[in-house]
């Protein structure tokens, strides 16, 4: 541990800052875990993309395939890797599952090995009655067990969204640091003026990044995989906006951020409904990451997918050499 629990929220408050991008983790053909791939993957962004830090294990890493051994697995690259790319560069573990007994192995082993931070999903809850006062006492209870500090996470995928009062409450216990705030704009933009002081708000949305950072002080991008798919060690316009913003460049900025949309359109327009962990993976290896498929239950992408995918990366003008690029947007 980097800090004592009492002091989560002040480390959180200096550290959590600028690019944090959620991992997809790669798999060999006979979709075992590609270590070698997962490592090559978190120097590429650490070093050559500046990447800030990495969510590791989450949704979009497939954590629900992946064993219990895996997962720890991966916390222990990903803080390793954290470590030797140097100061600044940090790690947010994804301990979130339903069995409770699993999220707490995951945050103390997180804990043991020198993560950051973790990240908890809220709880699927079947029956849906009195959400709020469950979790919070579920919330409440994970973090009375742990010193790490804690990163909330609510998304319409678990059936309800948190309030941004029961968010708040959260916000009072000393090692709830943060918010993955996947939830309509006004929401958040609520919470943040009720605990922006006591909880470091974000959400994964790279089109409304900008805006977020101009109207609302917000001081991290947690999490999503734009950093590492709408950037190349030569075309870090992702990057680069967010430090103009930053400092208050903001028209500058600006420009930046919508020279993107090309890039943008190519990733929305040919990511297929059902696939999107499969559709990122190609697109890393489109890029020269590691990707590899995806586990069961999900599908991989036919080739007709793959072709579309394929001619709208080569048209969104990424710059993949000091002067080579894709074909120039259209």
């Amino acid at each position: 541990m980097k800090y004592r629990r009492s002091e989560a929220k002040d480390y959180a408050r200096q550290n959590l800052r600028g690019i944090w991008a959620a991992a997809l983790n790669p798999f060999t053909p006979d979709l075992a875990l590609d270590e070698n791939g997962f490592r090559r993957n978190l120097r590429h962004w650490y070093r050559d993309l500046g990447i800030s830090g990495v969510f590791v294990a989450g949704k979009q890493g497939e954590f629900f395939s992946m064993s219990l051994a895996e997962r720890k697995r991966t916390f222990e690259v990903a803080v390793e890797e954290a470590a030797a790319a140097g100061d600044g560069c940090g790690t947010i573990l994804s301990c979130s599952d339903q069995n409770l007994d699993t999220v707490l192995e995951l945050a103390n082993h997180a804990q043991a090995v020198g993560g950051d931070y973790i990240v908890v999903h809220s709880p699927l809850l079947h029956f849906g009655h009195d959400v709020e006062s469950t979790v919070y006492e579920y919330y409440r209870h994970i973090a009375e067990k742990v010193d790490i500090g804690i990163a909330l996470w609510s998304h319409p995928d678990a059936g309800y969204l948190m309030s941004p009062e029961l968010c708040a409450r959260l916000a009072e216990l000393p090692n709830i640091v943060a918010i993955k705030y996947s939830v309509p704009r006004d929401m958040y933009i609520k919470l943040t003026r009720m605990a922006g002081d006591k909880l470091i708000v974000s959400t994964a949305s790279e089109v409304e990044w900008f805006d977020n950072i101009v109207e609302l002080g917000w001081q991290v991008y947690l999490c999503s995989t734009p950093p590492y798919l709408m950037q190349t060690k030569h075309d870090r316009r992702m990057k680069e906006y967010t430090e103009l913003a930053m400092r208050g460049e903001v028209e500058k900025a600006r420009k930046i951020r919508d020279s993107l949309e090309p890039v943008r359109e190519a990733l929305r327009r040919t990511r297929p409904a059902g696939t999107p962990q499969a559709h990122q993976k190609y697109w890393q290896e489109l890029l020269g990451q590691a990707g590899g498929p995806v586990r069961r239950p999900l599908l991989n992408l036919t080739d007709d997918e793959k072709a579309a995918t394929r001619a709208a990366f080569e048209s969104c003008g990424l710059r993949l050499g000091p002067t080579s690029a894709t074909r120039a947007a259209a």
